[in-house]
């Protein structure tokens, strides 16, 4: 397949890489040589204990104890890694730190701009940590934050981190019931909460859903109040809250660190399934660390003293992977607002201004810009920019050419795919290769991934199922309160026993190496690049009177677009009003968030089911995809075969 060359780094972006400095490592520590990147992807996943041993070596990682082994066994899930020794994640987030170089950059939506080196990063965090000790926090237990892209943010999770306590956060655009859904899993000790936000010029006051959401989590035994939006807030607020500021600016600011165990807890996760509340996953200290520092470092190529932006909220993973960038010495820069508001161009009038070096953020963003024909370089300078990163969803082949011909001619587009089940990404960058239109670069080092057909055979040049046949540090450790590891093993490992399957269609390029993924495989909705479980939908559906049943389905269609219908079945007789409607989308986006809101819905006479009572997404998926209904479905195992008549109907409406 001939695909159109964009993009090639030259000799001098290529040599001060960071993979070409650890190629040249390997050749001097090892006696290794490799022919080019390919090659050294096949080492990686062929000699596993000994490629993560070398970062181990490579990046200097600070621990105690020691290791007899790199792992214990290659039989997924549950494989044991560096047991012995002990280490902390945010201890490393420090180690590149100069005192009076900018540690975080912040802007919003409303114009505030702050800067923070890591002298006082340092301090700030060293207060709240001893602040978090002074209350009885300890290794293992867990701070949850429902707060926005902010400084704070960054703060408190170091915080939490340095004493081997247990982040997760969410974002506060999220309703009560969806927060509940993910806290109440996890009991944590304390509650780290924003007043409110701002988002497109409007005010959202947020103290009821942290009230609501603190009076549903029994085991809360502080809540600590960020006044975001209301600086005076600390007149109002109940008797039992403590300011944020109060943490911060603690007595004893000196900063010191928990080692734990590699296998310790770092964080919980949450994806959504298409059953029973989100999954709460966990990973390890030891996991994240190597694999941040891997994916910083080789595929983001990532450098001291540079910037580091993406557009992100606490509530999706790649929060969590820009801390990262402190790893490699880079500031971090924090944007929290609309994308659009005040105008189309507010992300990139920040980043000139802040002078972003690496520029990250979601397929459907640049689709975005692509379908309104902005063109940034006509207006900004954004020479600082040598990368644009983009994750969440495919990003098709026009986006690509829009970045060169509209954003900037001379930039690494970098499209990754990975998800919150590992925190980072399984394909994406390299500095090395070239960028062709609509294809991510490679494979990332040390991940065994190939496209598999349903027969359980590796196909290249033709669609198949992404599936990771060699574990990595960064899988799950367990899921929350998952008994005897049913829902981790039936979320990855049920159709390839033994073998990650992520849910994603993908076909890998024989001739450049390159894969092209083609959306989800599952029924998961990728809504505009975040993960949506269709039971959080179902969940608030099912309490409005009237309605019988529901299906929701999302098609990520050409072009980078989304369409996500919705399907209802009414009770007795009853016809789907305009006034159910707009309930219905009322009730999703308070419940749960904006992205739950259907595009369209239409009213059915029947949900289609198999004979075991499954509803039928992914079959009505693949039929609304324009695969053969022969493909699609077996409607002798189906309860009801009339039901999915519709759903043939209605594909033939659909303009992929």
């Amino acid at each position: 397949m001939q695909l159109k060359q964009l993009w090639e780094g030259n000799p001098d972006f290529k040599d001060n890489s960071h993979l070409t400095d650890y190629l040249n490592w390997l050749k001097d520590q090892k006696n290794l040589t490799f022919a080019d990147y390919q090659d050294l992807w096949m080492w990686s996943v062929s000699h596993v204990e000994e490629f993560w041993e070398s970062l181990w070596n490579y990046f200097e990682i600070k621990s105690t104890g020691s290791y007899s082994e790199v792992i214990d066994s290659n039989d997924m899930p549950g494989v044991k890694w560096f047991q012995g020794t002990k280490l902390n994640y945010c201890e490393h987030l420090f180690r590149k730190a100069r005192n009076d170089s900018t540690a975080i950059i912040f802007g919003n939506e409303s114009g505030e701009r702050r800067q923070i080196n890591w002298a006082e990063l340092r301090k700030s965090v060293g207060s709240m940590s001893n602040y978090l000790r002074s209350a009885g926090v300890q290794k293992g237990d867990r701070v949850v934050a429902f707060l926005p892209n902010i400084p704070e943010a960054t703060i408190a999770f170091m915080a939490v981190n340095a004493i081997g306590a247990i982040w997760s956060s969410t974002s506060p655009d999220f309703g009560t019931e969806s927060v509940v859904d993910r806290f109440a899993q996890i009991e944590p000790k304390v509650l780290i909460a924003v007043d409110g936000y701002r988002y497109n010029g409007k005010t959202y006051d947020k103290t009821e859903t942290v009230k609501s959401v603190e009076s549903a989590l029994p085991s809360l035994e502080k809540t600590i109040i960020l006044p975001y939006l209301n600086k005076d807030i600390s007149r109002e607020i109940p008797d039992h809250w403590i300011l944020f500021d109060e943490c911060v600016t603690f007595a004893d600011s000196i900063l010191s660190f928990e080692a734990v165990e590699f296998g310790h807890p770092i964080w919980v996760l949450y994806s959504s399934g298409t059953t029973g509340l989100p999954k709460a996953i966990v990973h390890s200290h030891g996991g994240i660390l190597l694999e941040h520092l891997k994916y910083m470092a080789f595929h983001n190529d990532v450098h001291q003293g540079e910037r580091f932006f993406w557009f992100t909220t606490t509530g999706w993973m790649m929060w969590n992977f820009v801390q990262a960038a402190f790893l490699m010495g880079s500031a971090i820069v924090l944007y929290d607002g609309s994308p659009n508001y005040p105008d189309i161009n507010a992300l990139w009038r920040f980043s000139d201004e802040m002078g972003v070096n690496h520029f990250g953020t979601s397929a459907p963003y640049l689709v975005y810009q692509m379908k309104q024909a902005n063109k940034p370089k006509a207006v900004f300078d954004l020479s600082a920019i040598r990368s644009i990163s983009s994750t969440g969803a495919p990003l098709p082949a026009e986006a690509f050419e829009y970045v060169y011909e509209s954003v900037k001619s001379d930039v690494w587009l970098c499209s990754m795919a990975g998800g919150t089940d590992v925190c980072t990404a399984f394909v994406g960058g390299c500095p090395h290769y070239p960028v062709h239109a609509g294809e991510i670069q490679c494979r990332a080092l040390g991940v065994s991934l190939f496209a598999y057909d349903d027969h359980g055979d590796k196909v290249t040049d033709e669609l198949g199922e992404m599936v990771i046949d060699k574990p990595l540090p960064s899988m799950p450790i367990y899921f929350w309160k998952d008994t005897d590891n049913k829902r981790y093993l039936s979320s990855y490992f049920d159709h390839y026993p033994g073998k990650w399957r992520h849910g994603d269609f993908i076909r890998i390029n024989s001739e450049t190496d390159g894969l092209v993924i083609f959306g989800r495989s599952d029924a998961t909705l990728n809504r505009h690049g975040i993960r949506i479980g269709t039971s959080e939908i179902y969940r608030t559906i099912n309490k409005i009177e009237g309605i019988e049943d529901a299906l929701i389905i999302n098609l990520e269609l050409e072009e980078g677009r989304h369409y996500m219908p919705l399907f209802i079945k009414m009770s007795d007789e009853l016809s789907l009003s305009e006034d159910i409607k707009a309930n219905i989308r009322t009730m999703l986006r308070k419940e749960n968030s904006p992205r739950h809101v259907p595009d369209e819905i239409f009213q059915v006479s029947d949900i289609p089911y198999t004979i075991s009572g499954k509803k039928m997404e992914t079959p009505v998926k693949k039929i609304l995809m324009g695969m053969s209904v022969e493909r699609s479905v077996n409607v002798d195992s189906m309860r009801n075969p009339d039901a999915i008549n519709y759903f043939i109907d209605f594909a033939s409406t659909l303009k992929q």
